[in-house]
Parts: C-alpha cells; structure tokens; sequence
C-alpha cells in the first residue's frame, strides 16, 4: 500500500450517494450538505462551482470537480443565476424555503431534475464519512479541483442508471476510481504535498510503504534503515527533507490517526486497537494518544471521532 491508497483508504465510497441530475437552465443549486468530499462529472452541458467568496469555475462535458466541504457553494447553469434549490445534510432537497422537492423532482433510478430531456447531465457521487487518516489527504487539496475524466464518467453514467444486483458495489468502485484518477492528473499538474512527491524516492517511498504496511512492527530508524538498504543517518536526514518530519515523527502520526479511525467502531476496545497500531499496552497507546491529541482514547471516543 502506498501513501495514496493508504489515505484513499479513509473516504473510500461504502455506499455512497450517488445521483444523476438533468437540468434544463435556469437552475441553481445551493449545497448545504457539509459533506467533505463531493465529485461531479459533467457528462452534458455546462456547470459552474462557486464557492463563497471565489471565483466561478466552469465544468464543461468531460470534466470533473472535486469539492472539498464543508463549506457551501454553489453550482448552476450560470455564474448569475439565484439558487432556487438548497441540497441539506443527507441529500435533503428542498426549495429556498424549505418544502421538500424530493418527490416533485424524482426522474427514476437514482435520477433527479427539472426536465428528463434537460439540456444538463452532471453526475454527483458524495463521500459521507472523513477519517483521521483521510484527513491528511483533505488537508492537502484545493477546496475545488477541476481535471478531466473520461472515459470512467462513461462507465459511470452507463451503470448510474441501472438497478441490478450488487450495483451499489459496482457503482462505489467507479467513483472510488474517478476519484484516484482526478488526484492523479492534479498532483501531476499541480504542486503536490511533500509526503506524495516523497513516494516516487526509492529510498523514502520504500521506507513510507513499510511503515503504512506494518504499523504495529516495532520500527526503529535503524531497523528501517536496514529494510530499505542505507544507514540510520542517511535514511533519517533524507526522510525528514523529503517528508517534512523524522520517520517516527510520521510513523506515530500514522499510528494514532488508524487508531483514531478504530475507536470509531462500536466494537473496538483501546487494547485491540493498541495492538493493531503498534503499541503495547493500552496504557501506551493512551499516553502517546493524550499528549499528542490532548484528550485520552476513551474521552475521543465520546466526543466523537469526526470533528
């Protein structure tokens, strides 16, 4: 696993919402949803995202958006035209006023809009959940990023529509794999984050793929250092340029974001969760957890894991 697919890891689509809207302009669509990650594929006509206080961005066919939440924004037919539709937490769609459209603008399987021969098709799939390990990915993107998709939109558009069994998997696949090819073509566009340009070194990137593959081994710079072929000084001086931070400095940040993300499930208990990540007691894992997030495992459990 790579540092990539391990953050993918944390928004990776588990049901997520997916809708193809036709539209026929005018339409303004104000998104309120406060979800942190949402993709639109434009498939026809045009788009475009403004988010408070930004510029308009257009999505033209064959592109597609990544909109970073949870801050609103807004995406219609024109830059000028009023929202007329408020899209809630939950995918709750109401008029400006609050009357539910939910029934009024249902066009079939998972298809929605204001005429079925609406001159606009944009496809919209919505990441619910957000992670601490998905974090540091959010933390590095743009609140809008624009690249293009095809030929996956095809295959998303064709299967969107279809009612068959197994298709929520099928359909969670697609967007998971637009979504990786969208950061791709950005990241080789765009001034990556230190931490993805590092896993193209073959010293660093090695180093990087062992710590995210076996969290709980107990590493130590020299014991990674053997792995990976180079001295404990060389390794230590290359990571922390490349990366940013020393590699038990990253290692501990990855530790206790998997252990963040455990204790969400209902199941877990600190000690497995500890053995999982590389601690050896859970007096351990909540002593490196409380001075680095300030609150102890079992407090960050009641307050809820997602901020």
């Amino acid at each position: 696993m790579d540092q990539l697919a391990a953050l993918l890891d944390g928004p990776r689509a588990r049901g997520a919402f997916l809708l193809r809207s036709i539209l026929d302009p005018p339409w303004s669509l104000r998104i309120q949803d406060e979800a942190p990650l949402s993709v639109m594929a434009q498939v026809r006509g045009e788009s475009w995202i403004t988010f408070d206080g930004g510029e308009p961005v257009r999505l033209e066919p064959g592109q597609v958006a990544i909109a970073r939440g949870p801050e609103p924004y807004t995406v219609a037919d024109d830059p000028r035209t009023e929202p007329q539709i408020v899209i809630h937490p939950g995918q709750h769609c109401t008029t400006l006023d609050g009357v539910s459209l939910y029934q009024a603008m249902d066009l079939g399987v998972r298809t929605w809009g204001n005429d079925p021969e609406g001159g606009t098709v944009l496809l919209t799939g919505t990441y619910n959940l957000e992670g601490e390990v998905s974090r540091r990915l959010l933390e590095a993107l743009p609140q809008l990023i624009v690249q293009p998709g095809d030929p996956i939109i095809s295959l998303l558009g064709a299967e969107i529509v279809k009612d068959e069994p197994g298709q929520e998997a099928v359909l969670d696949r697609l967007l998971d794999l637009l979504l990786i090819a969208v950061l791709r073509a950005h990241f080789a566009t765009h001034e990556a984050p230190a931490w993805y340009r590092a896993m193209s070194d073959p010293v660093v990137g090695k180093a990087m793929r062992m710590l995210h593959n076996n969290p709980a081994h107990p590493w130590t710079v020299a014991a990674l250092a053997a792995e990976v072929g180079v001295s404990r000084a060389s390794l230590a001086r290359r990571f922390t340029e490349l990366v940013g931070e020393p590699p038990m400095a990253f290692l501990t940040d990855w530790r206790l974001a998997l252990a963040a993300d455990l204790l969400r499930e209902p199941d877990a208990t600190i000690g497995s969760v500890a053995r999982k990540v590389g601690y050896g007691s859970p007096f351990a894992l909540s002593a490196a957890f409380k001075r680095v997030r300030g609150i102890s495992p079992q407090e960050y459990r009641g307050v809820g894991a997602v901020r």
